[in-house]
């Protein structure tokens, strides 16, 4: 019987920032065994042009039994389990190819929104009873991560009958909440340190709720 494996992926750092925690988790995962299935992790370019090129690229060599992408939601206090992929396309910032989208489609002509496929609840649970902080998202936003999880619904929906597909955003890491409040006072921009959007997450915490995601998910998946 052929490997069983599950894809996990994590886009590069994007937006001026030397580091990306999706990127670092996916990265600590990718190898481990998880419930008899071995995870595989691959990087997504912050890029729209080449987004959708990659993902049938990875899908094309991993073929998951089940696919979970993770992002960073700056400001973010908790983990956040994205319930929609929303056919919307409406950029804060310009992507790396410096490509800002407004009030455009991720596929022209597409369905308005896509739900993920993984089990949410369960996994809220799981994360909470783990003393990780969680929640249920109603949004992926509007920008690339919200194109990777309507791409990667649209594509595991023609490939293979009930493969589990969904998107988890994750907080800064302290150090980048670090360097931050860093600029803030060699700016001169200090009432910054009373903002809420400076929340961070630990990348081992980061990375333990990514793996008993996976977990809760895989074990919904029995052998072949």
């Amino acid at each position: 019987m052929a490997s069983r494996r599950a894809l996990l992926t994590g886009f590069e750092p994007y937006g001026g920032r030397g580091s990306n925690p999706a990127y670092d988790v996916m990265r600590a995962l990718d190898g481990k065994e998880i419930r008899g299935v071995t995870i595989v992790g691959r990087a997504l370019p912050v890029s729209y042009a080449a987004l959708r090129r990659r993902i049938d690229e990875v899908l094309d060599e991993v073929d998951p039994i089940a696919v979970l992408s993770l992002g960073l939601w700056p400001g973010e206090p908790v983990i956040r389990l994205e319930r929609l992929a929303a056919n919307v396309t409406d950029f804060e910032i310009a992507d790396n190819d410096g490509l800002i989208m407004t009030d455009g489609e991720v596929v022209g002509g597409g369905v308005l929104a896509l739900a993920a496929t993984l089990p949410l609840r369960e996994i809220e649970h799981a994360l909470l009873a783990a003393g990780i902080p969680a929640r249920i998202s109603g949004t992926a936003g509007s920008f690339l991560c919200n194109a990777c999880l309507y791409h990667f619904l649209s594509a595991s929906a023609s490939r293979a009958a009930g493969q589990l597909c969904g998107f988890m955003h994750v907080p800064y890491l302290p150090s980048q909440v670090a360097e931050l409040l860093a600029g803030t006072r060699r700016e001169g921009r200090y009432e910054l340190h009373q903002r809420a959007d400076l929340a961070s997450m630990d990348l081992g915490t980061a990375t333990r709720a990514t793996e008993i995601a996976l977990g809760v998910t895989l074990a919904m998946r029995s052998p072949d």
